[in-house]
């Protein structure tokens, strides 16, 4: 008879912890190796966890939306299946607290739960506990930075005292002035403004009773805490272009069988636009850059983010590396295969980072157009807006005007205007546009 520990595992370097979002295994099951036992969250990914063993699902030590540190055992298999079939009733799991039932009545103040574990005593430098101590998540190490904070100065809650995002956020917000006076008994109709991410205020709707209200899960978050820096620290700027797809839709209509038979997967824009960005990002370095304050840093790898909508959580951006090594069969294969592994929690955290240029396609959803906000690290976003069918005005050789059909779409660039000038994003734009508009009437 031997028993096995589930534990919490690493899903990236600068991970440190992970939140049980929902056990797809109950006491008793019997499970098999690298079958998915679980799903965690964390402020990159969400994942399933492969059962590291075969066997009976003996105990659940962490219950759905506990946060633990990296390594901390969350459950035990019994590896005899007899044995454990015999063996008396394990005890109940650790309760659910993450996912609260929604409030139908909105409470009167929003103060933070209390950890449920104290912060562990201080251990000596170099200790396991003083490592985890210092090693918070990369959003609280930045907001330290920004302010000033010394994260070992600082009590955590989290386990070995790590500081966690609330505890910095409580601090930056208790270094001020006094408090505020109490709020009227009364629904309040205006906007408050507590700290926010980075100690910045935001503006925060008030609850009235009577409100539904639901606390956000990890990933709208981490997407909320994300929004939030990339506007404060980008001067944002958009620029519209109308693209005549018409002889992409028209090799499509050609050669889609014969490639789908050929490749196994879907041709769609998609790939081709990718490809005509990635050559023009060749042709202007300033898009395919970043800005650390100081100096611009020209990227010399063409790593494409693409966003892909997750329901009903949110959304995730996982990135083609080097896709100017790919060819449109590549790029339809790596796009496809991230955006199923995206849906299915099968992504690893390093296939979410390192974009250095991102697409967004809310065009899918019929939106016309918009601007997207720019990712940090980056200084430009391509949005994708409803490709559809248009009446055009078109000059022939004979120097006639006609109106033709023509399959159209507007794509926007948003752009850090700090480092990319207007005339530099529209000349990008200008290029794409060409480009696609004279794509060859081959696939490569």
């Amino acid at each position: 008879m031997a028993r096995v520990d589930v534990i919490m595992p690493q899903m990236g370097e600068s991970i440190a912890e992970g939140t049980v979002s929902r056990w797809l295994k109950a006491v008793g099951d019997t499970v098999k190796r690298d079958e998915p036992i679980f799903e965690i969250s964390t402020d990159k990914v969400d994942a399933e966890i492969p059962s590291p063993s075969s066997g009976v699902l003996l105990e659940i030590l962490v219950g759905e939306g506990k946060t633990v540190e990296v390594g901390t055992v969350v459950a035990r298999l019994e590896t005899d299946a007899a044995a454990a079939a015999a063996a008396p009733a394990p005890a109940p799991a650790v309760p659910a607290a993450a996912e609260p039932a929604p409030s139908v009545v909105a409470p009167a103040s929003a103060a933070p739960v209390a950890a449920s574990a104290a912060p562990a005593p201080s251990a000596p430098a170099g200790s396991v506990e003083e490592r985890l101590r210092t090693k918070s998540s990369p959003l609280v190490r930045k907001m330290a930075a920004e302010h000033g904070v010394e994260l070992s100065a600082l009590s955590g809650s989290g386990i070995a005292g790590r500081v966690t995002k609330r505890d910095l956020e409580a601090h930056l917000a208790a270094a001020p002035a006094a408090p505020a006076a109490a709020a009227p008994s009364r629904p309040a109709a205006s906007m408050h403004a507590p700290a926010g991410v980075g100690g910045i205020e935001q503006a925060s709707a008030t609850p009235w009773p009577g409100d539904r209200v639901e606390p956000m899960s990890k990933m709208r978050k981490a997407t909320s805490d994300h929004m939030f820096i990339a506007k404060r620290v980008a001067a944002h700027v958009t620029s519209f272009f109308e693209v005549d797809l018409t002889r992409i839709a028209r090799i499509r209509a050609k050669e889609r069988a014969n490639f789908e038979k050929q490749s196994g997967q879907k041709l769609t824009y998609l790939p081709f636009i990718c490809r005509a960005v990635v050559q023009q990002l060749k042709r202007h370095p300033m898009i395919n850059s970043a800005a650390n304050g100081t100096d611009i840093i020209y990227r010399q790898q063409y790593n494409l983010g693409i966003a892909v909508a997750i329901e009903p959580t949110g959304l995730l951006v996982p990135v083609v590396r080097r896709a100017d090594e790919l060819s449109l069969t590549g790029l339809t294969r790596t796009i496809n295969d991230l955006a199923a592994r995206a849906r299915t929690k099968k992504l690893q955290p390093s296939e979410l980072q390192d974009a250095t240029f991102t697409i967004t396609n809310p065009g899918v959803f019929g939106s016309l157009a918009g601007t997207p906000v720019v990712p940090v690290g980056t200084s430009a976003i391509l949005g994708l807006g409803a490709i559809e069918k248009r009446p055009k005005v078109i000059t022939g050789p004979d120097g006639e005007d006609t109106i033709a059909i023509r399959t159209c779409a507007y794509f926007s660039l948003s752009f850090d205007h700090r480092i990319i000038d207007g005339a530099d994003a529209d000349r990008f734009m200008a290029d794409l546009k060409a480009s696609l508009e004279s794509v060859s009437e081959t696939l490569e």
